[in-house]
This record gives C-alpha cells, structure tokens and sequence, in this order.
C-alpha cells in the first residue's frame, strides 16, 4: 500500500519521479530532432561508402538508393536487396550502424513509455493503492514538525504504510519513502489531492504547512471533504489560532507557545521540561495516553482505572479533571486521559 507508488495525473503519486521543466512539445521535439540527426549522420557515412555497397536490383547505387538503405537499415535489419559487400562496409555496419539502430529503437521506446504506457500504468498502480486505504493517517507537509510527527508515530508502532506523506518538494518526499510510507507529491489545498489519498476513509490528518495561511486553508478544504476527521494543525502564531479552529481544526499546536511555557517552567523545576518531554515522547519512561472508558470501568471513579493514572476525562468535549466531582462517577462515552507506564521490554536470553 504505497502512493509514491501512485502517479496520479497532476503532481505524482506512483514511482517518485521529477516531472520535467520542459515542456511536452519541447521534448518530443528534441527526441526527433535526434533520431533525424543519426539518420543524417548514417547517410551521409553512407553516401560517402557507397561504393561497399551492392543493389541486387540493377547493380546501381543512387542516392535515393543510399537513402532507402539507411533508414531501413535504421529501423530494422534491412531486407536484402541492397547488402554491403566489401569488408568495410560490413565492419561499419557492424560497430557503428548497429549500435545507432538500438539507440534510436530505446528513443521511440522511451517516448511512447513516457507519453502514453507510464501514465495508463501509474494510474492503474493509483486505483490499487487507493482501494486498500482505509483508517490510514494523513500528513500534509514533512518539513521539521512533519518529519517528527511521522517519526513519533513509527516509534509509537503504527506502520507505515498506514501514513500518507503529501508534499510538494521531491526530496522531502524520498525522506518518507525511505521511511515505508505512501507518498503524494501535490498541493493539500486542491481537493483533487486529498481526494486522491481517499481523505473521506482516513482516520487522522496532520498539517503542518510551514505558513499559517496555506495550513488553515488546507484545514478548510479538508473540513469540507470530511466532515468528521480529526485534523491537528501547527500554527507559528498566537493570532492564528482561533482561524485554525474556526477553519475546522480539532487540535491546535503552537510549537513556540508551547516552548515558551516549557522554558517557563523550568525555571522552578529543572526537571519539568525533561518529564513532558518524556510524557509526550514514545521512548521515555511514562507515556500519556487517549482512550474511551472500558465497559468495566462505568460507574467507578477515575482514580480506580487499572490501566495508569487517571488525570482527565473529557465528557461532551468538556474536560473534568480527577480532582472535580464528575471524575468519581465514569460514564459511557468518557474519554480517559492517563499516564502509563513504559511497556518493559522482554528479558534477553542466556544466548544474548
């Protein structure tokens, strides 16, 4: 399940590859324009040995004759009636001609691979990929904050094939291949885009843009193609914030404000910034944690949870901390946010 293994019919999606600053016309014009200049070159070294040359026909070598010879003796391996005779003609033949034959078939190969089987085939490998994504995280931007996203999320073992990386820069789309996951290179804000990573079947989205303004547009298009999805965005500035969430964000991250409360924090307590740090990352030795109260849990409190220690629950999006008197009584539909411990890591062996 992989989109860069998609190349869909704007930006790619299929085998990363850099679309050509040259325009169509302009390449098809330079493959002929070659393929012409060796049947140039051949005819005239051609022209030039005629005289090891042989017409089956009449017995005489005309230029029209030269010219027949050449192009058939380019395109195919010539039908007979005009053959080269003398020992230089057919060395000539042989290490010049021939190899120019097979360049010339790899150039008409080469064009119609690129102007009409590379596409039938991307798109092909496109359907494919895209009837296989389903529950899969979407993450619009892998500059420095996609990039750790994406990391913290294959640390935390989600698998990478259930991540799709769009971007528009080719090199930071082959940093995510190179990781496992699917990748799109195109602009987050067209629809056609994230309809092309089936946007409506995902189960989370990311955005993190590197400006404000594309971030939240991208937040917009997306609330609009899927009513539902939870979408986190980063935004640099405090003023952008309440955008963001009327845009449809569903979790807004200020990266500097959050840095700023940390170095805050740290001035009363060396080692605060340290345990948030180990709470939000995937390798410390607590981990917080999101999840839905278990059936067995209603109606206990929060503190009585067996899973980790309870610190919040969220009851229709309203959050009660473990301290207020809605955390005693766990209700269907809570959402519990605890700390847990690290996962222990099995014992080695007496062989290790």
């Amino acid at each position: 399940m992989r989109i860069d293994r998609i190349a869909p019919s704007s930006p790619t999606a299929g085998f990363l590859r850099r679309r050509s600053s040259m325009p169509m016309w302009a390449d098809l014009t330079w493959r002929v324009a070659l393929v012409f200049g060796l049947i140039a070159l051949v005819l005239l070294l051609h022209w030039v040995g005629r005289d090891g040359l042989k017409d089956n026909y009449d017995n005489q070598i005309s230029f029209i004759d030269v010219l027949y010879f050449t192009t058939v003796t380019v395109t195919t391996v010539g039908y007979g009636d005009i053959v080269p005779v003398t020992p230089e003609a057919r060395l000539f033949e042989s290490i010049f001609v021939t190899p120019i034959r097979l360049f010339v078939w790899l150039i008409f190969l080469g064009t119609a691979y690129n102007l009409f089987f590379r596409n039938i085939i991307y798109r092909w490998r496109m359907a494919r990929i895209q009837a296989d994504l389903h529950n899969h995280i979407i993450v619009t931007g892998f500059g420095t904050s996609g990039q750790e996203a994406v990391n913290e999320l294959l640390a935390r073992g989600a698998d990478p094939r259930e991540i799709v990386v769009i971007d528009g820069n080719e090199k930071a789309l082959a940093l995510a291949e190179a990781q496992g996951c699917n990748i799109l290179c195109g602009d987050s804000t067209r629809d056609k885009t994230l309809k092309d990573v089936a946007i409506h079947r995902a189960r989370s989205m990311i955005v993190s843009a590197g400006r404000d303004d594309t971030s939240i547009l991208i937040t917009l298009t997306a609330r609009h193609l899927a009513p539902r999805l939870p979408i986190s965005i980063v935004v640099r500035n405090e003023d952008n914030e309440l955008p963001a969430r009327q845009a449809g964000a569903t979790t807004v991250i200020n990266p500097v404000s959050f840095a700023g409360l940390l170095l805050a924090g740290s001035t009363d307590g060396r080692h605060i910034a340290d345990y948030m740090a180990d709470l939000a990352g995937s390798g410390g030795r607590v981990n917080i944690n999101e999840r839905f109260v278990l059936p067995e849990e209603i109606g206990g409190p929060l503190s009585a949870i067996q899973t980790g220690i309870g610190l919040r629950i969220y009851r229709d999006d309203r959050p009660i901390g473990f301290w207020e008197e809605g955390a005693k009584r766990l209700q269907t539909g809570d959402l519990i946010i605890e700390i847990k411990e690290e996962q222990p890591r099995p014992a080695p062996t007496g062989d290790e």
